[in-house]
């Protein structure tokens, strides 16, 4: 495992990476989503607007019930891993990256997603093999930036076993509080192309600082199913940023915000590259401002557990965008 914190002309390359998407577009590839959340829940809505700023979320964090210790937390695939320790660093950082998937497990999702096909940029219409990926951009006529597995992922039985680990609603629990729960589990690709728009982009949360409001309070655990390194579209998330927020990132509708903007607040030693070998794991709390860079020459392959404290949404699959 690798924590880089870059100097200034780390800075720069983030901020190249991450200038790009006018506003309108950044709203419209969104507003389907939006209005399918609306109609399903209109609760979601006051999520929307208050959940992005600090007082809304104090009021509701003082709703967090009690935790109750779990029978089988020791029953767990993470040796080594101290549940208090994780759940201090997420406290205090918004970060904790001391997770490691064993072997086997990483092996076995990793060939899962090679034999499988995938959808490209949300959209089931896009469907290739992976290892086809410059051939499937000739057929389709596009650029394929992601390629997610959505409920095929759950044919695996490696992803069952990592996101019903005991550890991860134990830690789940003591951060958010005793009424967590498991709301989405996604594996995907992340590919190099050069031919990408700023539409998909967005829509992939690739490229751009931003903060996720899925709900009131969120839990995410990351793992690389793949070794990650600089070209491989390293994840970065700005340590303690879920903890404060500038005025002018509580009251904009926008979640995503330019580098420049994000480090001028909390500075240029803020942001943590996350690299390492496959099976690397770590868990944020996805307030904090956060983005996945665009692989520059390497797939990346990923696995997502997210906790959360609503109802998950029953929009297609555990929260899938809505594509026109």
């Amino acid at each position: 495992m690798n924590l880089a914190t870059p100097d200034k002309s780390g800075t720069a390359s983030l901020e190249a990476i991450a200038r790009n998407g006018s506003l309108f577009s950044r709203i419209a590839v969104r507003i389907p989503t939006y209005l399918s959340d609306l109609r399903e829940n209109p609760a979601w809505l006051p999520m929307f607007v208050l959940a992005r700023t600090m007082p809304g979320r104090r009021m509701h964090w003082l709703g967090a019930k009690r935790t109750r210790p779990l029978e089988n937390a020791d029953e767990t695939m993470f040796a080594g891993v101290e549940r208090d320790a994780a759940v201090e660093a997420l406290r205090s950082d918004g970060l904790f990256s001391g997770l490691m998937l064993p072997r086997a497990i990483h092996e076995e999702i990793g060939a899962f997603a090679g034999r499988t096909p995938c959808f490209g940029n949300f959209d089931r219409r896009l469907e290739f093999m992976p290892g086809e990926h410059a051939e499937a951009e000739k057929r389709f006529g596009r650029s394929l930036l992601s390629g997610h597995y959505f409920e095929r992922s759950l044919d695996c039985q490696a992803v069952l076993a990592v996101q019903y680990d005991p550890l991860l609603l134990d830690i789940a629990q003591h951060y958010l509080g005793g009424q967590a729960k498991l709301i989405t589990t996604r594996v995907w690709w992340s590919f190099p192309t050069g031919k990408a728009s700023d539409a998909d982009k967005n829509l992939a949360s690739l490229g751009k600082y931003h903060f996720d409001l899925d709900d009131w309070r969120m839990l995410k655990f990351f793992f690389y199913l793949v070794p990650v390194d600089a070209g491989t579209g390293p994840h970065v998330y700005i340590r303690g940023s879920h903890r404060r927020r500038a005025i002018k990132h509580q009251l904009t509708l926008l979640v995503g915000h330019s580098a420049e903007e994000v480090l001028g607040v909390y500075g240029p030693q803020s942001p943590v590259t996350l690299t390492g070998e496959a099976g690397l794991g770590f868990v944020e709390d996805p307030f904090g401002f956060h983005m996945g860079t665009v692989p520059a020459h390497t797939p990346r392959l990923m696995m997502e557990v997210g906790f959360g404290v609503s109802r998950p949404s029953r929009r297609r699959f555990h929260g899938e965008p809505v594509i026109r």
